[in-house]
């Protein structure tokens, strides 16, 4: 049985990885989870300089999911690169790192400090809606997705993800334009913009007030974008938002996803990578599938 998958040249073992923001860097899941059974760890948001984030509160439960507005705390390049890399590396999963800024300028420094680090692939984080500074202004323009997908292809020597925002009105006008711009693959969804509001406080549950909206209630949402980017684009796109269960990573893979990141599942089931991808190699031998790549896309 099959699982291997080539991501934008980049061979995984499997098509389960993990979503940026949800795994930290891999340690603080080590005793749960064996990181060399996944496909490859997606880093948390990495800037050129350390982040503090937003002010606190700044989680809350919903309905169905969580709103976050961490505001990509994060503590820098310098610091990743020491502590972080060298952790990942002892691991057989692939190492890709999310890379966050407020300008391009920022993304092009973290850019080229990884081009001699020993990382498979960058996923650039174009879509983060907490980050006031122009994350948002960049996701939801597609000159601007171009642009600075340009510009990142430039100076990047791994392959580069564009990570999507859902907050847009036409997500395959955004994947053609991030292709357009050279992008050797596209992931999305990146959280939806919700609220909640304390009735017996009168106030905003989040200080942020605004927040990324993720969890199971997002899937059908995240399942017809990622269908219509894999429509637009001749490129592989990474497909996230909700996924629990394999059957949800099926639907996604079905849906022309090459692989699937597991996001906030990790938060209530620590053990949920891993279930995924044992849920899905127990599907293939049940359906007599051969090769993961006779399920991706299937459905036309």
């Amino acid at each position: 049985m099959n699982m291997k998958i080539n991501l934008a040249g980049v061979e995984l073992k499997n098509p389960v990885m993990t979503a940026s923001g949800t795994f930290g860097s891999g340690e603080e899941y080590g005793e749960w989870v064996d990181l060399n059974r996944l496909g490859a760890v997606v880093t948390k948001g990495v800037a050129n300089v350390p982040w503090p984030g937003n002010p606190t509160p700044r989680i809350a439960e919903v309905y169905g999911g969580m709103l976050n507005a961490i505001g990509l705390q994060n503590p820098g390049i310098d610091l990743f690169a020491r502590r972080d890399i060298p952790f990942l590396k002892q691991y057989s999963a692939k190492v890709v790192v999310n890379v966050c800024g407020k300008t391009v300028e920022d993304y092009l420094e973290v850019v080229e400090r990884l081009a001699h680090e020993p990382v498979d692939l960058l996923e650039i984080n174009i879509s983060c809606p907490n980050v006031k500074e122009g994350g948002i202004a960049f996701g939801q323009n597609p000159k601007a997705v171009e642009d600075i997908t340009r510009q990142v292809k430039g100076h990047a020597k791994q392959p580069v993800i564009m990570k999507l925002s859902p907050n847009v009105t036409d997500i395959a006008l955004m994947a053609k334009a991030a292709e357009a711009g050279g992008a050797d693959a596209l992931s999305l969804i990146n959280t939806l913009t919700g609220m909640k509001i304390d009735i017996n406080r009168r106030t905003f549950a989040l200080a942020n007030k605004t927040g990324g909206m993720s969890g199971p209630a997002v899937k059908p949402v995240a399942l017809r974008m990622v269908y219509q980017a894999v429509q637009a684009v001749s490129i592989p796109v990474i497909g996230m938002g909700g996924i629990a269960t394999a059957e949800d990573a099926l639907e996604f893979l079905m849906a022309g996803a090459t692989a699937v990141s597991v996001g906030t599942a990790n938060f209530f089931n620590p053990y949920a990578t891993v279930e995924i991808l044992e849920g899905i190699e127990s599907y293939m031998q049940k359906n007599h599938v051969e090769d993961i790549r006779e399920i991706i896309g299937c459905v036309k």
